[in-house]
C-alpha cells in the first residue's frame, strides 16, 4: 500500500534547532519551545559510548569516574566532534518525536551565518543521519 506523499507530512513533527555551543533549542510547528538544554554529552572516553545528553550530562560534570568526561560537541557554532554532535541530535530529536519514532520530522537547523560550505553540509549530514527526513 501506498501513502500520498503529504500525509507524512502532516503526522510528523516539523522542528526547528537552534544548535548553540551553550545550548540548544529546538522548537516544534504549532507547539512553541519544547526543549532548551546544554550542548554537553557525558561520553565513555574508553568504549565511545554515549552515557547521557543535555541536563543530565551537564549533572553529571565533575561526579563521574575518570573514564566519562562531558564534552562540548559544538565549537564557536560549528561541529568540531562530528560523531557525537549526530548522537546528541537524535537525542532530542527522539525525545520530542517519541510517539511517532517511524514518522522523521523535517529538520531546520540554525547555524551560524559565517561557517563554510564544508561545515554547513556537515551540520545537514549529521542532522540526517540523527532521524530527520530532511535537513534545511
Amino acid at each position: 500500500m501506498r501513502f500520498p506523499g503529504n500525509l507524512f507530512r502532516r503526522l510528523s513533527r516539523n522542528m526547528g534547532i537552534d544548535l548553540g555551543t551553550a545550548n540548544t533549542l529546538v522548537h516544534v510547528a504549532g507547539k512553541g519551545i519544547l526543549i532548551r538544554e546544554p550542548s554537553v554529552v557525558a561520553l565513555d572516553i574508553n568504549s565511545r559510548t554515549v552515557h547521557a545528553v543535555g541536563e543530565e550530562a551537564k549533572r553529571m560534570l565533575g561526579r563521574t569516574p575518570g573514564h566519562i568526561v562531558a564534552i562540548r560537541p559544538l565549537k564557536d557554532g560549528v561541529i568540531a566532534d562530528f560523531d557525537q554532535t549526530e548522537k546528541m541530535l537524535r537525542y532530542f530529536i527522539e525525545k520530542v518525536n517519541r510517539r511517532r519514532s517511524w514518522i522523521h520530522p523535517e529538520v531546520v537547523v540554525g547555524i551560524p551565518s559565517g561557517v563554510t560550505e564544508v561545515e554547513r553540509r556537515a551540520v545537514l549530514d549529521a542532522t540526517k543521519k540523527a532521524g530527520a527526513r530532511d535537513a534545511f
